[in-house]
C-alpha cells in the first residue's frame, strides 16, 4: 500500500497542519477522525486493514487529517464563541486548503467523506454545506445537531455548523436539495451501548431530510451494536463497495 506523510502551513489556523495519504488511485476518501483524533489515526486503529484491499485494487485513496476538537467542539466549558470560531477556521482549511490540494491530486474528482463519531458530525456537516466538492458522505455514529457540545447557546456559527437546523430552514427551492439528491449519503447508526443521543440525533436528522425530500439512506443496526471500532469495522466492509463499484 502506498502510503505518503505530508505537513503544510495552514494561513486558515495559523499552524502547520500534518496529513497522511493511503493509495494510488480512484475515489478520494476524506477520513475525519473521532473526538479531538489525529491524522494518523486511520491506520493507528486499523482502518486500514479494512479499506485495505479497495486501496490496494486503486479503487480509492484515503487522505486522513487532523481535527481541531479540543479547542471547538469538545472544549466544554470554554466561551462558546471563541470554540465555534476556532471550528469555523477548521471548517475553511479543509475547504478552501484540503480539498483542493485533494482534487488537484485526483484530476479534479470529488469527494467522497468518511467518519465515525465526531468524525461523523464533521462529515455530514462538510457534505451538507458543500455538495459542490463532497459528492458523497458515509456517516457513522455520529451527533447532527449542536445540542450536546453548545447547550442552548446558539448563534450564526452554530446555526451553520448544526445540520439539523439549517437544513430544517433550507428553501424548497435551494439549488442544494437537487444536488444533495444526485449524490450518495449514507448515515448509519449503532442501538447499542453509547449510542443513545447518537441515536436520537439520527432519527432528527433522518426526521428532516424526509420533510425537505432529500433522499438518503439511513439504516439503525441492532441493539447489540455499541459505539465502539470492532462494529465500525463491520460497517466498513458492508457499506463502502456502494460507495467504490
Amino acid at each position: 500500500m502506498n502510503v505518503e506523510y505530508h505537513k503544510f502551513y495552514s494561513s486558515h489556523l495559523n499552524r502547520e497542519m500534518e496529513y497522511k495519504v493511503y493509495g494510488h488511485g480512484g475515489k478520494p476518501v476524506l477520513f475525519i477522525p473521532c473526538q479531538g483524533g489525529r491524522f494518523f489515526d486511520f491506520e493507528n486503529f486499523k482502518m486500514t486493514d479494512y479499506w485495505g484491499k479497495w486501496i490496494e485494487e486503486g479503487r480509492c485513496t484515503v487522505y486522513s487529517i487532523d481535527t481541531i476538537d479540543n479547542e471547538s467542539w469538545a472544549a466544554k466549558g470554554a466561551d462558546c464563541r471563541w470554540r465555534i470560531e476556532n471550528h469555523e477556521r477548521w471548517y475553511h482549511y479543509v475547504v478552501d486548503e484540503m480539498v483542493p490540494n485533494i482534487r488537484w491530486r485526483s484530476g479534479g474528482q470529488n469527494l467522497m467523506v468518511f467518519g465515525c463519531s465526531m468524525g461523523a458530525m464533521h462529515a455530514a456537516n462538510l457534505f451538507f454545506r458543500r455538495p459542490d466538492l463532497f459528492d458523497s458522505v458515509f456517516a457513522i455514529s455520529g451527533l447532527y445537531d449542536s445540542l450536546d457540545s453548545f447547550g442552548n447557546y446558539m448563534d450564526e456559527l452554530v446555526y451553520n455548523n448544526s445540520p439539523v437546523h439549517y437544513l430544517e430552514n433550507m428553501a424548497w427551492d435551494h439549488p442544494y436539495i437537487q444536488m444533495y439528491n444526485e449524490r450518495k449519503i449514507l448515515i448509519v447508526v449503532g442501538q447499542g451501548r453509547w449510542e443513545d443521543i447518537l441515536i436520537d440525533s439520527t432519527r432528527w436528522l433522518e426526521q428532516v431530510l424526509r420533510r425537505k425530500g432529500i433522499i438518503a439512506q439511513v439504516e439503525y443496526w441492532g441493539y447489540d451494536v455499541d459505539h465502539d471500532w470492532p462494529w465500525w469495522y463491520k460497517m466498513v466492509e458492508h457499506y463502502v463497495p456502494q460507495f467504490l463499484y
